[in-house]
């Protein structure tokens, strides 16, 4: 009679296996979801590194920013 407790046992328990596995899925899905939505990817590298910009970069896209938005206020002040 133990043997079939057991088996009752192992069936139950690879029934919610499942059950879970379905419901990572359904996060994992839910998940991707919100990072496509948010526009950011907020995974980790799979190195664990972080990309460093050089103060040069950063000097050449501020520069750049501060050019698109003058043109913006001119573009407004036209208008006006």
């Amino acid at each position: 009679m133990g043997t079939i407790e057991i088996a009752d046992m192992m069936k139950a328990l690879r029934g919610e296996r499942a059950q879970a596995q379905k419901q990572l899925a359904k996060l994992d899905k839910a998940i991707s979801v919100l990072r496509e939505l948010s526009g950011t990817n907020s995974a980790p590298s799979p190195d664990g590194k972080r990309h460093v910009m050089s103060a040069a970069a950063r000097r050449k896209i501020g520069k750049a920013q501060k050019l698109r938005w003058a043109k913006v206020r001119a573009a407004r002040k036209a208008k006006a």
